[in-house]
Formats: C-alpha cells, structure tokens, sequence
C-alpha cells in the first residue's frame, strides 16, 4: 500500500479501528446537504425535492486504472471523485444537491487518510456547489482501494438539458479549460515515475511544484459548475461533461442529435490537438441557439451544421482519442 497518510501509532486502521469508530471519525468532516430531511445514521438518507424530479448520476474511481497513489494525496481523491460526479449533474442543467458516497479500502488505510478524503469532499462541494452536501454511503474493504459517488440534483423547474437537442445552426461554446488535465497526465506519465516505470511521490511533487496548473486540472480539477444551470437559464439546447475529451464527446453529441459538430481549431488556444484529444478536463460544452447571447463564462468554438461526426476546420476529424478505462490502463497501479 502506497497511499500518503499519517505514520500516528494513535491514528489506527481501518483494521484496527473498525467501521464504527471510523465512521464516528468521518461524519463531522463530511459537507451538509440543504436538501437533507434524514441525514447519515439511519438505514437510509431522506432529501427534499422541491422540483419533484431528481437528476442522479453515478461514478467510480477504482486504484489503478483511475488514479494512482503514487501522485494523488487522500484529499486530492476526495476532491476529484466530488468534482467529477458534480459536473455530471451541471452538464444536465441542474444545481447539485446531495452526494453519496461508497468506499472499498483496504484493512491497513490509516483512518486519517479517510478524514483528508472526507475534507476533499467537503472542500470541493463548498467551493464548486455550495448546499451540496454527502448525506449518506457505505465503507467496506478490499484489495483495491475504490470509491464510488452518486450525485444527485435539482433542475429547478426546468427541462433537463440532453445531448440530443443540438440543431443545425446552433452555436457551439465551451465553458472551463481544454487540454490542461491530459497535459497533466502526459506530465505525469512522462517524468513523475521512477527508473521503473512506476509512480514517483517525490517526483510528482516536483511536478506540483513546477506545473501546478496541469497538474492539479488531473489531480483536482476544478470544472465550471455554476456554468451548467447558466447555460440552461439561457435556453442551451444541448450540452455533456467534458470528461473523455473534447472530439469524442462533440461526437457523442452529433451522434444523439443526428448533426455534426464543425469546431474552428483556432479557437482551442495553443494546443488544438490536446485540446481535441485530452480528457478529463470535465468542462462544460453546450450548444446554444442562433443569436443566443452565450453565459458568462463560455467562449465560441464552432456551430452545428448538416451532417454526421466531428469537423475540424471543415473536415473530418476521425482522431477522437479521449479516455477509456478498458484502453488506456497499463494494468499497473502505485
């Protein structure tokens, strides 16, 4: 086990402490939920739905194919898997409300380690969701450290925004950064591991130290969560999570909507190809109808025309590249 964490003979393990006392530790670090009627304790959470409907999404990041522990503090989890899974629910229209989260650890994680993944949790709902909160989840064990976050939010009144509503003319935008988590990744892969191959702790705090806007857009990505209901404030008609890459997710879009998706590279910045092929940076596209004035926060980079795919500067861009578990995991962990 590789995870940062406290050498306190008084912190215990998970094996040591056991559930009880682990949990007694975690609650009052967690984040509150304003929507919470029931909250952690009982068999299950109770929440208010004021708009009567819920979106809920799902997320698991599993030691290995989904982070290693030879760059990632406990923290920089916590906050990630809340981040991530917050995105989601903006990429829908709504405003998030209430997390639940799942954690499978193995028997020596030093309790502490859980407390700075329970503040990354609190941490990123206060800063990118404020009225978020966890309202409940389970803690087990296991060889292979996972945790699993269900989101759930509130779409206000309002219709949720799909992937299927682009129309030919729409403009296209972006709100959040392309490229910067996949240069972290590249980073991370390319000089923070050891002789071995291997993640490197001390290598990778070099890294923070010397890139810390790409590393931190992969370790703890800060997505434009408030951009979401924005943009369905102002009518998008269609929008995704950037979570697999800016190509493969216009496709997806094009896919659902029966267009395609044309983006002028020379509004992608300095990097067009990262921009196109990095994941994980978890900004928001949506597409807007003509004349829309665009949100705060979000930048045109192309329209929606007649067609099917991605086209970049007019052509066909077949290179989708992205994130995909069973593809890109080496079968390594650290």
């Amino acid at each position: 086990m590789t995870m940062a964490g406290s050498t306190d003979p008084d912190d215990g393990t998970l094996g040591s402490v056991h559930e009880r006392e682990t949990l007694r530790r975690i609650f009052p670090r967690l984040p509150k939920a304003s929507v919470t009627v029931v909250g952690p304790g009982d068999d299950a959470a109770v929440l208010a739905a004021p708009d009567g409907r819920y979106v809920v999404t799902t997320d698991m990041m599993v030691h290995g194919p989904d982070f290693r522990w030879g760059w990632s503090e406990p923290y920089d989890l916590g906050w990630k898997a809340a981040a991530t899974n917050l995105s989601d629910v903006a990429a829908m229209g709504a405003v998030p409300t209430a997390l639940v989260v799942a954690i499978a650890a193995p028997a020596e994680t030093r309790v502490s380690e859980l407390e700075a993944i329970a503040d990354g949790l609190r941490e990123a709902c206060e800063t990118l969701a404020p009225g978020c909160g966890v309202v409940g989840g389970d803690l087990s064990v296991s060889g292979t450290f996972t945790i699993a976050v269900t989101a759930f939010g509130d779409l206000e009144g309002r219709d949720p925004v799909l992937r299927s509503g682009a129309r030919v003319g729409d403009v296209v935008a972006v709100s959040g950064p392309l490229g910067a988590a996949g240069e972290g990744l590249r980073m991370l892969f390319g000089s923070g591991v050891d002789a071995d191959g291997r993640p490197s702790r001390e290598r990778a705090e070099d890294l923070r130290r010397d890139h810390p806007e790409a590393i931190l857009a992969q370790l703890r990505p800060h997505p434009p969560i408030a951009d979401g209901p924005l943009a369905a404030r102002a009518g998008a008609t269609a929008m995704l999570d950037l979570s697999d890459g800016l190509a493969l997710d216009a496709h997806r879009v094009a896919d659902a909507s029966g267009v395609a998706i044309a983006i002028d590279s020379s509004a992608l910045g300095a990097d067009p190809r990262s921009a196109l092929s990095s994941g994980e940076d978890h900004s928001l596209l949506a597409a807007f109808a003509p004349g829309t004035e665009l949100p705060a926060g979000f930048r045109r980079i192309g329209e929606v025309v007649e067609g099917a795919g991605v086209l970049v500067d007019g052509r066909p861009y077949a290179e989708l590249g992205g994130w995909d578990p069973y593809v890109g995991w080496d079968g390594h962990s650290g």
